[in-house]
């Protein structure tokens, strides 16, 4: 697994190495990687301790419109408003087949 550590020069030529949430660490060193090494200790140090690091894949098993599927079925006015469909179209059809 990976994550972000943004790494930033500070004053007296030292770095701060900084992980965001739900990992905040922060940690300061001589140099780049003295300032990683830090914050990968700190981590080791936690996973140690017993913290865990997992991946989660969150997604819904079942599509937000599924439950309106098939709901206008046995609909009795369906028919008539597919008809009446048809019939516009065929209508708008022949109008812009005219000359």
């Amino acid at each position: 697994m990976q994550i972000p550590v943004l790494i930033e020069p500070i004053p007296r030529n030292r770095f701060r190495a900084t992980s965001g949430d739900p990992l905040r660490l922060e940690t300061e060193g001589g140099s780049r990687d003295e300032a990683v090494r830090k914050i990968r200790d700190l981590l080791e140090r936690r996973i140690a301790a017993g913290a865990e690091l997992v991946e989660i894949d969150v997604t819904s098993s079942e599509h937000p419109l599924a439950g309106f599927a098939g709901m206008l079925r046995d609909e009795p006015l369906l028919d008539a408003w597919r008809e009446a469909r048809a019939e516009y179209r065929s209508e708008k059809e022949a109008e812009g087949a005219a000359p």
